[in-house]
């Protein structure tokens, strides 16, 4: 039954996506992060619903005569040269038959990257696709919490099978990244009732956090708690409400977490940890040898020992920045590393522009709590292989429309000395609801 109301599902949205690409967009991310067809048993569960939604919304893309323009934005550039540049270190790569196949799926998720950029033009399309992302990965962290309140935390929390966030540490980054959006569905709800269980949403999934029993989800705790204490208005009441959280956590969580956390100080007698050590170092001494690093997927043992890194088993590098590193050589690196710097720059250019201005508080906290989701992507991720990961490359595309919208705005509506306040915000009304869809 499961299979068949899935199914019934996504053939649904076909029709619209076929009028409105927009909605293609929505149902690939859907798909992409709640992998709804992983929750059933037959048929369902292997079908490639990701890929028949991407060809409708191209096919929807072709034939739609909605505008779509490419944003002159110094990301979409930055983001442009990454992947010509990680384009050619796949042909110069190890093992250009494996890398291959790694480059066709970071590919598609860019493609629908693209997709996104283009099509994102209002701020009504920008919470549409807040909510989707939050509803897909809300399920598993508020179900999650669930679970580790019921078991007591002894047992681990996981996600979808064969996504991205199927593993324990995955999950946990991805639900702290979320988290911050959350606070900000909160504070401005598309419906009311939002407003009242999201606080539930939000406890529970960060009891997820804690029950995926995550060395790294910890580590991403305390630098996404610490920056937001910083960025907080009422840091006294806040401290407090950490400090709280912090007590029940250990109080709660049972010897085994306790242990997991606490050899976090004991690398060197960590198989895992040592592991990624070797691989950070065999990242270095690739790219340092080839401009173009090994490629995607050149973690082998033979590798290793070709670039001076000997071990037992060849690991891969479980962290962005150092997968990059191997992916793309420095170069590579360079230009992720920009990327990321764009993106905070931006989101801090958006906080300006709209902290004195009540019309858009909206605007505002949203760049606020993108920031923060940031940090826990940065973060977490220094211990994933999540640099692919469609859900930072979405951040991306949130924030070059926001650049945009803010940008726009502010050069369509100048504001002359002699204006009045009230006429500034009845102009920023007006404004809002233009970008709102609702004129």
């Amino acid at each position: 039954m499961r299979d068949i109301i899935i199914t019934l599902m996504v053939l649904a949205t076909l029709p619209y996506i076929l009028r409105n690409p927009w909605y293609g967009v929505l149902a690939w991310s859907w798909l992409s992060y709640m992998n709804p067809h992983r929750l059933a048993w037959g048929f369902a569960y292997d079908m490639p619903f990701a890929q028949i939604v991407a060809i409708v919304l191209l096919i929807s893309m072709l034939i739609s005569s909605e505008k779509k323009t490419l944003p002159s934005n110094p990301l979409v550039k930055v983001w442009a040269l990454l992947l010509v540049w990680l384009s050619y270190c796949t042909f110069e790569s190890l093992y250009p038959d494996l890398a291959f196949l790694q480059l066709e799926k970071v590919l598609k998720i860019q493609l629908v990257t693209l997709v996104t950029i283009l099509l994102m033009n209002s701020f009504l399309r920008i919470n549409q696709l807040i909510w989707v992302i939050i509803f897909s990965i809300g399920f598993y962290s508020v179900k999650g919490g669930i679970f580790t309140f019921m078991t007591g935390g002894g047992y681990h929390v996981f996600g979808p099978d064969g996504s991205d966030i199927q593993e324990n540490n995955a999950l946990a980054v991805a639900i702290l990244m979320i988290l911050p959006l959350m606070v900000y569905v909160q504070k401005f709800p598309p419906m009311p009732w939002v407003r009242k269980i999201m606080p539930f949403c939000i406890f529970f999934s960060l009891a997820a956090v804690i029950g995926s029993q995550s060395r790294g989800a910890v580590l991403a705790i305390l630098a996404v708690g610490g920056f937001y204490w910083w960025k907080s208005r009422t840091k006294a009441l806040t401290g407090m409400i950490f400090v709280l959280l912090t007590t029940f956590m250990l109080l709660f969580m049972p010897a085994s977490w306790h242990e997991r956390v606490s050899s976090i100080t004991e690398y060197q007698q960590d198989s895992s940890a040592m592991g990624r050590i070797k691989a950070w170092e065999y990242s270095i001494a690739v790219a340092n040898a080839r401009l173009t690093g090994g490629g995607f997927m050149s973690w082998s043992l033979e590798n290793y020992r070709k670039y001076g890194v000997y071990v037992q088993k060849a690991f891969v590098a479980h962290s962005i920045y150092f997968s990059v590193l191997n992916d793309g050589g420095w170069p590579g690196l360079i230009l992720f590393l920009l990327i990321l710097v764009y993106i905070w720059r931006q989101l801090s250019r958006v906080n300006r522009v709209t902290a004195d201005d009540p019309e858009r508080a909206d605007y505002n906290l949203l760049a606020r709590m993108l920031q923060i989701s940031m940090v826990a992507f940065m973060a977490g991720g220094s211990f994933l292989s999540l640099s692919y990961f469609d859900l930072a490359w979405h951040f991306m595309t949130i924030t070059i429309a926001l650049d945009r919208l803010t940008g726009t705005a502010q050069a369509e509506e100048p504001i002359s000395k002699g204006s009045s306040r009230r006429a500034v915000r009845t102009a920023a009304k007006s404004r809002r609801e233009k970008l709102h869809g609702r004129t």
